[in-house]
């Protein structure tokens, strides 16, 4: 008999399967990239997202009949502090709606949840400038709509589950019907794959049946917390870093926490504050001098566990030399040593929805260079290679007395958290921010940060590190944030940049097919700008079929490239281009064998 309603321990058992049953298929939603790069990560994106989501409803440590509201609000705060990628993000506002419409429900039944899932689909569509139909929008669309559809008829939640799925899977088979990259590339939309699957997931628990639960949980080959790394203003001074010190505060019985009144007030007192959770409990993270302070404040509203302090001072002196030596030489000191990984409590969880983002960067954190005052500017970069990033913070020297800088490490296949992201804006000491993604598929996160935090933050929407070299060239500290974010958009669209890298399968790209193995050029918005059987030939007609002289062009060469091919391919284009200043650089980018930009 099909069941009537659910209450928050199905819920959260309807989730773990679902996550299980996409850790099953992440490599089928990975495959499904549009175009034939090895960096297809949807699926890893995606399932990312939604173990960060698990992670935080296990927290809860929910007993028989539990809230469902109660549990589904730990999802989707998990699901927002853990999002990767363009994905992940959807997902993450899916979830958010869906715990919005329950919230306060102990149980509910199919009308309630075909409420949630259209909840989720109208936070999904608002949280995209520009949505587009094909996509996992228009899957989450059509499966929303089939499951009122459901529950009109019949209010078992199962019944309106098993609507769910099947109008989910028809949709994503016609989302080649509707986009035409998918029709071109021969793929269904990788990210509605991903949908249908985690809804497959959950309907296979509901009718006792659910997907291994080991599959849910991370292993070796997954995508992992990637930590912020600190280049920051500052690098010569005796600067005083003082005390790292975190803790969990939990309400006192018939009390509740304000979150934002905490954070309030600890920024009158320290630094890098960060202060993550709901009115039951929240993580604390705090810097300053007095960490005695922090935590009489914390006893005053609520009650303390896992509280750990760390002194920064003697870890960041030996550092703040040894990077001062690395910058004056010349040498690859763009990266702080690590600090020593905070004491591991028993158990792997916190009790708090943000439970696994905020301890995987605790265990993972950096000596943080800040300066001395805070500044009224501070941007945030995105790299996926110690090569860029310190090409990143070699750019951003000639500022460095005014504006705070960061490097976040992440990139294809392994894109920041929004968490991560909102970690490194909280620890950067700037009244203002600017976020610079560096990738397509990391924007979306990024605009999520600027809507979490109550301190100004424009994003500049650089697509690749070459953009983002040209966009930190035209940053002038005397202007505010919106001002900056406005030019420097304006310099990183007015360079030409290319990305080169090899077919993985064969496919149909603008037009053209393409066979494994060939190389193909670029542009930072995946148009094919050149295809042929030989990397230097490839880049050579995509040179051709640029207009205009060029007076610099810097050639980045990746992890699979070599310095040796480097030179070679920069001697051709110098004889195509023979009054350019042609430049080598060692980016160390992962799957992309060289990375052009020309202005």
């Amino acid at each position: 008999m099909p069941r009537r309603t659910c209450d928050g321990t199905r819920f959260l058992a309807a989730f773990r399967s679902a996550v299980a049953n996409l850790a099953a298929h992440v490599d089928e939603v990975n495959a499904l990239n549009v175009f034939p790069v090895p960096d297809g990560d949807t699926g890893s994106n995606m399932l990312a997202t939604v173990r960060a989501a698990l992670d935080a409803a296990d927290a809860l440590n929910v007993g028989p009949d539990a809230d469902a509201g109660r549990v589904a609000h730990a999802v989707a705060q998990g699901a927002l502090m853990g999002a990767r990628g363009n994905s992940g993000v959807i997902t993450s506002q899916i979830l958010g709606g869906i715990a919005h419409a329950l919230d306060g429900k102990r149980r509910f039944n199919g009308l309630d949840l075909a409420h949630a899932l259209d909840a989720g689909t109208k936070k999904a569509y608002a949280a995209v400038q520009r949505p587009v139909e094909g996509t996992i929008l228009t899957v989450i669309r059509e499966a929303s709509a089939a499951a009122i559809a459901a529950a009109e008829r019949d209010n078992e939640a199962e019944n309106v589950l098993d609507a769910t799925v099947e109008a989910a899977e028809r949709s994503v088979a016609k989302t080649p019907t509707l986009l035409e990259v998918l029709r071109e590339a021969k793929v269904v939309d990788s990210g509605g794959q991903g949908l249908f699957r985690l809804f497959e997931g959950a309907l296979a628990a509901v009718r006792g049946l659910p997907v291994d639960c080991e599959q849910a949980r991370p292993g070796p080959s997954s995508t992992s917390a990637t930590a912020s790394t600190p280049v920051l203003p500052g690098i010569g001074e005796e600067t005083t870093y003082g005390y790292e010190t975190v803790y969990l505060v939990h309400a006192r019985p018939g009390e509740r926490l304000d979150p934002q009144a905490i954070g309030a007030h600890l920024e009158t007192i320290g630094d890098s504050v960060l202060v993550g959770g709901d009115d039951a409990v929240a993580k604390v993270h705090v810097h300053n001098d007095r960490p005695d302070a922090v935590i009489a404040y914390g006893l005053s509203v609520g009650t303390l566990t896992r509280v750990t302090v760390e002194n920064l001072d003697g870890q960041a002196s030996d550092v703040r030399e040894a990077r001062a030596a690395a910058f004056i030489e010349g040498a690859s000191g763009a990266f702080a040593p690590a600090m020593p990984a905070m004491p591991a409590s028993p158990g792997s969880s916190f009790g708090d929805p943000f439970a696994r983002v905020m301890a995987a960067s605790a265990q993972t954190a950096t000596v943080e260079l800040v300066p001395a005052t805070r500044m009224p500017l501070g941007v945030v970069v995105v790299a996926p290679s110690e090569g860029l990033a310190q090409r990143l913070a070699l750019t951003a020297e000639g500022f460095k007395e005014y504006v705070a800088f960061r490097v976040v490490h992440g990139g294809q296949t392994a894109n920041p958290s929004t968490g991560e992201l909102l970690e490194a804006v909280a620890a950067t000491p700037a009244d203002e921010l600017l976020i610079l993604p560096n990738n397509p598929n990391v924007i979306l996160a990024a605009k999520q940060v600027a809507s979490m935090t109550d301190r100004v933050v424009h994003i500049v929407p650089t697509r690749n590190c070459a953009e983002g070299v040209a966009a930190l060239l035209r940053l002038d500290p005397a202007q505010d944030a919106q001002e900056n974010a406005a030019a420097m958009t304006a310099a990183a669209r007015s360079i030409l940049s290319v990305q080169v890298t090899e077919a993985v399968r064969d496919a149909t790209v603008s037009g053209k097919k393409v066979k494994k193995g060939q190389t193909m050029v670029l542009d930072p918005d995946d148009g094919l700008l050149a295809l042929d059987s030989d990397a230097n030939r490839a880049v050579i007609s995509a040179f051709g079929r640029m207009k205009g002289g060029f007076e610099i062009v810097e050639v980045y060469y990746g992890a699979e490239g070599s310095l040796e091919d480097a030179e070679e391919l920069a001697s051709k284009i110098h004889e195509v281009a023979p009054g350019a200043e042609v430049e080598v650089l060692h980016g160390g980018q992962p799957h992309y064998r060289y990375l052009i930009s020309a202005e």
